[in-house]
């Protein structure tokens, strides 16, 4: 055996010392899956295979980076630092700009972040005289998203009857018409948004199969990390790129499938056996981050799953802590019982802040969080915040780069036009804009002859802009001659927008100045760096091009600001992906919440649910706590709440009796029976102040119809107003008295007919 691979279990050694024909890697969460890839890679190298016939793929380009920099720690620089690994898009993007030639573009073409999309979006949406309270650019993207990624080009969008049947009830018939628009301003701007860089990818090698011969000859050897997570374009270019050896070996876990509103599709990883029946699949079952309370609640719920590869997750850790369960009569209670926790967990045992996360399902559940944390003086970081790249000053200046890479760049050409302002106005601006429309031809052609194009400025204008052209034509002779940072430095003195922040002179505006120095020292470090940088064959000089490159595929996890600062970190379930913490608060366990009410109405969305309880659940190391609210404020209305039902499929004897506390002193015990220090045991069989009933049994509500009288073990007494539906989605109508109307899923409801 490989000295370097005698750290491994059998099962991660089995993974990584088969490399020939499919293989799947089922990795439970905490089985060290990161490790099995790398090491499978290094492993290939050390058998002599070519670094340059190595693509592994991943989705974030921090766990790129990381990999590569431990492939390079295992078996040195010269070999590791040659493998093609990055994520699904930058791979893609350096190939596009290899290949695109052949789909229209030139190899400099701009890559639209989302930010940038929407931008790009609503202008055509005012363009269009739409009202933007029924085509709201967030909506309007995400639809145009959801098509490219399941590989609907405009034209398909626009013929196919079931989408604009949909869009038509939506009310919002006019998205085939937004879509064609943005994908006509995208090519004219010679530009690509995210989910072109797949689109293309999959034209490319679909038009141009002597293409895709030359990459499945390179690639002989294919890694996908987080396979769980790919999307239709995804899973179909994989699938031709490995069609010539079937060397692919692809590493998940079924039970994280958290990212089916993305484009994500399970049945990927469900149907490899089916894509490649000679597969071979490894199972890595070890847990090395939780404990043992922890790992085994995790199993009971994923058990509840009928779309699953099934496996048995263990641990050889300590058993751990009861899973702690916190019972808030409000929303607002809830954040101040959690921050009591937090705070006598923190004074106990003299823990930093950064050792605990609180996880919730929506981003609207921190405001009741930070409210409380602040009261209580304890730091907190909101993940998934502004990011440094999405700030004013910086997409200004990125802005300036990007035209001078791209003169066709129209979303970065009108944000530069006039910042620092130069006298280009509105009204000059859109006069440019409907010429360009008219003549089918770019901004940038229209601003360097706007007489050949019809337009009669005043001589002072026409000054204007030809003198802003001419020194964006220099900016990018300046950018041939210099590296990144002096190429930088240079437009960002000379384009007025340092002076522009240094003269306003204000506390924001210093910060914007620091800012631009910061995005500045990056690029120095770029520079520096050269060509350690470069993925596979593509020789990396520490250029502005590529420098920006980097930038536009920074993934949302590659934004967070890396700081040391001691804070509690407060973010979504869905955000939490990949991470991991000693102490995880998992809050607002409600129904219609969390599972949201938009996930209830079929089992695949259901067991999604599911599934991002599990990953909430295996965020944990140490110690868990789970938390709920009886009522809660939502879209402005006070709503009475019961218990997640997820809560119910985690055994009664993996979790502590919960204490509930007043508001103020941290564990102050309240006497009351109003207090409801209730466990998992009590959560089951709980019931409105009945004089201590324990128990509850509950009817079959297959004969259940309108006007009958119902009892419910929270709810109390009630009358049916109305049934609907079959089968598992059958949902009945009861108004409670004193609690009011509630809409129930009858195979949860857990209701006594009356009579």
């Amino acid at each position: 055996m490989k000295e370097f691979l005698k750290g491994l279990n059998k099962d991660q050694l089995a993974a990584v010392e088969a490399v020939e024909g499919p293989k799947m890697v089922i990795a439970g969460a905490g089985s060290g899956k990161t490790r099995v890839l790398t090491y499978r890679i290094a492993n290939l190298l050390q058998q002599g295979v070519d670094p340059f016939n190595v693509l592994a793929l991943t989705f974030t380009n921090k766990a790129a980076r990381e990999m590569k920099d431990r492939i390079m720690q295992l078996i040195g620089d010269k070999e590791g630092r040659n493998v093609w690994m990055g994520t699904f898009h930058s791979i893609f993007a350096k190939i596009l700009r290899i290949e695109g030639k052949h789909l229209g573009y030139p190899s400099n073409f701009s890559i639209y972040d989302s930010d940038d999309s929407k931008r790009l979006i609503r202008n055509i949406i005012k363009d269009k005289g739409l009202d933007t309270k029924v085509y709201s650019y967030s909506y309007v993207a995400s639809r145009i998203s959801m098509a490219k990624s399941s590989l609907v080009s405009p034209e398909d969008y626009a013929a196919n009857p079931e989408i604009i049947s949909a869009d038509e009830s939506a009310r919002k018939p006019e998205i085939k018409n937004i879509y064609v628009t943005y994908n006509n301003r995208l090519r004219r701007a010679d530009a690509m948004d995210f989910d072109d860089l797949l689109f293309n990818t999959y034209l490319l090698f679909t038009n141009f199969p002597e293409v895709l011969l030359k990459y499945q000859r390179k690639f002989r050897y294919i890694m996908v990390d987080e396979y769980q997570d790919t999307n239709h374009a995804q899973y179909l270019i994989l699938k031709k790129l490995a069609a010539n050896t079937e060397n692919i070996c692809v590493v998940g876990d079924d039970a994280q499938s958290i990212y089916g509103f993305r484009g994500a599709n399970i049945s990927n990883m469900l149907n490899f056996k089916h894509d490649y029946p000679d597969f071979e699949l490894y199972k890595l079952e070890q847990n090395y981050r939780s404990t043992k309370n922890i790992v085994e609640a995790a199993n009971q719920l994923i058990s509840y799953n009928k779309d699953q590869i099934k496996k048995k997750v263990w641990t050889n850790n300590d058993q751990g802590n009861k899973i702690g369960f916190i019972h808030a009569s409000s929303d607002t209670e809830e954040g101040n019982l959690v921050a009591n926790s937090v705070f006598e967990y923190k004074m106990n045992n003299q823990l930093p802040n950064s050792d605990f996360a609180i996880l919730y399902r929506t981003n609207a559940q921190s405001r009741s969080m930070e409210e409380a944390f602040r009261k209580m003086n304890i730091p907190y970081k909101i993940y998934g915040g502004l990011s440094f790249y999405n700030r004013k000053e910086i997409k200004d200046l990125l802005a300036y780069f990007r035209l001078t890479i791209n003169h066709n760049d129209e979303d970065s050409l009108q944000r530069c036009i006039n910042t620092p302002a130069r006298g280009i106005g509105k009204t000059t601006i859109e006069k440019i804009t409907v010429a360009a429309d008219e003549h089918s031809v770019n901004m940038w052609e229209v601003i360097n002859a706007p007489a050949q194009f019809g337009l009669k400025f005043n001589s002072g204008i026409t000054t204007k802009l030809l003198n802003f052209a001419t020194q964006i034509k220099s900016f990018a002779a300046e950018m041939k001659k210099k590296e990144a940072y002096d190429a930088a430095h240079h437009i960002a003195v000379s384009s007025g927008i340092l002076k522009m922040y240094r003269d306003e002179d204000t506390p924001e505006s210093i910060s914007r100045v620091e800012n631009i120095d910061e995005l500045l020292n990056g690029i120095k470090e770029f520079s520096d760096k050269g060509a350690e940088e470069n993925i596979g064959d593509l020789e990396s000089q520490g250029t502005l091009e590529e420098f920006m490159q980097d930038v536009a595929l920074l993934t949302n996890q590659d934004n967070e600001d890396e700081d040391d600062n001691d804070k509690v970190t407060l973010m979504t379930i869905h955000s939490a992906k990949g991470l991991e913490f000693p102490y995880v608060y998992v809050v607002g366990l409600e129904e219609n919440l969390f599972p949201s009410i938009q996930s209830i109405s079929t089992r695949s969305d259901l067991e999604e649910e599911r599934r991002l309880f599990y990953v909430a659940i295996t965020r944990a190391e140490k110690q868990l706590t789970l938390s709920f609210a009886e009522s809660r404020y939502s879209w402005g209305q006070f709503t009475i709440t019961e218990p997640s039902r997820c809560l119910e499929e985690i055994d009664d004897s993996l979790i502590d009796r919960p204490q509930k506390v007043s508001k103020g002193l941290p564990f102050e015990e309240k006497s009351s029976s109003e207090a409801k220090t209730i466990s998992k045991r009590n959560l089951k069989s709980m019931t409105a102040a009945t004089g201590g009933q324990t128990s509850f049994a509950e009817s079959d509500t297959t004969s259940l119809q309108t006007g009958m009288q119902v009892e419910h073990p929270k709810f109390g007494k009630g009358k049916v107003l109305n049934v609907e539906g079959s089968g598992p989605n059958k949902k009945a109508t009861v108004f409670f008295n004193g609690v009011g109307q509630k809409s129930l899923l009858l195979r949860f409801a857990k209701l006594k007919i009356l009579g």
